[in-house]
């Protein structure tokens, strides 16, 4: 499967407690923190949600 690297680029201050839950399930604790996910429809629908606090890129 194809993998992308998510980045939290912006606080969590002043998220709802349902993004801030996404960042964790997403393996993201802190700032600038970068991981590497599968892409499935879930793991899409949780990076759509906090799209405004992180930075996608492909991994290739």
């Amino acid at each position: 499967m194809a993998k992308v690297k998510v980045t939290q680029i912006k606080s969590r201050s002043g998220a709802t407690k349902r993004q801030i839950a996404n960042l964790y399930s997403l393996g993201i604790h802190r700032m600038h923190q970068t991981v590497e996910v599968e892409v499935t429809p879930v793991t899409k629908g949780m990076i759509e949600k906090v799209l405004h606090l992180v930075q996608v890129e492909e991994v290739k």
